[in-house]
């Protein structure tokens, strides 16, 4: 008889300090076979064959805020009604984020795998994938079986991650081995993804340890989560999770780790030298390095900003050098479909004024006065209908949609040369594989917005204290791992 796995879970990072709020059309909901294509890049894998695949429904976001009560309760319902309608199921995929907040609820994960468990029962083995930048708290350890998480952040090995998620469930199931023991300890430590980058240490090392550990006999795999700092709840925090037959082994590789995140918190560097926007632009300026690549971190879509924080573009609009077209400059991106339409409107090559973004997300600015012409106008696939307008040496990216630019395309599609512009600004954290290729230098830059970078001025009070880096002075804590039911 045939193992029949089934397929299933929502994915968005959400952060509580954003106003957007994440509605049905910022999720691409599959189903199906539309669901499995998904993991194409390894079902056709010769651990993956002589498997029935059970595709229920997944959906997934770009990072945004918090998602509306009524777009989980659905998704969570239909979940629920196609695994009880599923039939008999060995076994069972939730492919999550694991920063998933909901307006006005607590662990939307935990409560989500709990309702999952109930019409599983206890013996169904269930394997969860998640992004290191996750929260683990004691109630969705329980409720999954096995549970992994990124290595790499840059996260270019999200695929690889699933992958190692579903083959160990696989391989579990075929084996008999039954349920393996968990060890579980969160870390009283919450630090933004800018700080804790696999590329540089301590991250580098502790990550390395992480698949050393994995590989060894008596533990089937071994996590460590960042957890997410722009959430507001009491699982944000550190965690780590290490799985295995072998309870005393993975016990005290948990302690391991532990210990090892815990005594690195005051080594943890941002990913690139920081400043204030001028501090950056100046510098980037002076510089003879091009392009100088620029992170708009306050902001950042991928870390759940809204999008259309407009401070940065008004800062940007006041450089002599920029408006007067001494130097060039590409800023990515606003989200202000108004702003596109009157663009459109005015059409390629005319001038135009508009007022972008600060509709979403008015805090650190409101709506910005942006006049020159329409340099472009396209249609995205993420971003929808894009123009953009440039005001001197500046081109200004205008989104329809939420969309992050991570990719050389996302210029050269809009009829922008990144490669040949002086100063590359992106609302991004750490920069993504082709922009950290493409930059002869860059700076992250402290800008304000719902993912800002300085923790202690976002105002957390749902957090559990003490937690570093708030309460610097904090005792050591008591990290023993709880070996979860």
């Amino acid at each position: 008889m045939n193992l029949r796995i089934g397929i299933a879970g929502i994915a968005i990072e959400s952060s509580t300090f954003s106003p957007h709020r994440a509605g049905l059309a910022d999720f691409d909901v599959r189903r199906g076979d539309h669901l499995l294509e998904r993991y194409t890049d390894f079902l056709g894998k010769d651990w993956a064959q002589g498997i029935e695949w059970v595709p229920l429904v997944h959906a997934r976001s770009l990072p945004g805020g918090a998602v509306l009560p009524e777009v989980y309760d659905d998704l969570s319902a239909e979940i629920i009604t196609r695994l009880k309608d599923a039939g008999r199921l060995d076994g069972f995929f939730f492919d999550i984020h694991g920063a998933m907040s909901v307006v006005g609820r607590q662990d939307a994960e935990a409560d989500l795998a709990t309702r999952i468990r109930d019409v599983l029962g206890p013996d169904v083995l269930v394997s969860a994938s998640m992004d290191l930048h996750g929260n683990v708290s004691r109630e969705l350890g329980t409720a999954v079986d096995l549970i992994t998480c990124y290595r790499m952040a840059p996260h270019e090995d999200a695929m690889e991650s699933r992958e190692r998620a579903l083959r160990n469930l696989v391989e579990r199931l075929r084996s008999g081995g039954g349920k393996p023991g968990k060890a579980w300890i969160q870390v009283p430590v919450l630090l933004p993804g800018e700080k804790t980058s696999t590329r540089l240490e301590p991250a580098k090392s502790i990550y390395h340890r992480v698949a050393e550990i994995a590989d060894e006999p008596g533990v089937l795999d071994a996590a460590v989560w960042v957890g997410y700092a722009w959430a507001d709840e009491p699982r944000c925090r550190a965690a780590v999770v290490v799985t295995g037959d072998d309870t005393e082994l993975i016990t005290a590789r948990a302690t391991e780790l532990a210990k090892a995140y815990w005594d690195a918190r005051d080594g943890f560097a941002f990913v690139a030298p920081t400043g204030t926007l001028d501090e950056c632009v100046t510098a980037g300026l002076a510089s003879s390095a091009r392009p100088f690549l620029i992170s708009d971190s306050g902001d950042n879509p991928t870390a759940g900003g809204a999008g259309d924080v407009s401070w940065t573009l008004g800062e940007l609009l006041e450089v002599e050098d920029l408006t007067s077209g001494k130097a060039t400059a590409i800023h990515a991106s606003i989200t202000d479909p108004d702003a596109v339409a009157a663009c459109v409107a005015a059409g390629v090559g005319n001038p135009v004024e508009v007022t972008a973004g600060g509709k979403v997300d008015p805090g650190p600015s409101g709506p910005v006065a942006l006049s020159g012409t329409v340099f472009s106008i396209s249609e995205d696939p993420v971003g929808g209908t894009v123009a953009v307008v440039k005001a001197g040496g500046l081109h200004s990216i205008l989104t329809s949609r939420r969309k992050p630019y991570h990719h050389l395309a996302d210029f050269t599609l809009l009829g922008l040369d990144p490669a040949t512009t002086d100063l590359v600004i992106v609302k991004i954290g750490y920069l993504e594989p082709e922009l950290y290729n493409l930059a002869a230098d860059w700076l992250l830059a402290l800008t304000p917005g719902g993912v800002d970078q300085d923790l202690l001025r976002l105002g957390h009070h749902g957090v559990l204290r003490p937690l570093f880096p708030f309460d610097p002075e904090m005792a050591d804590p008591d990290l023993t791992p709880e070996l979860l039911p």
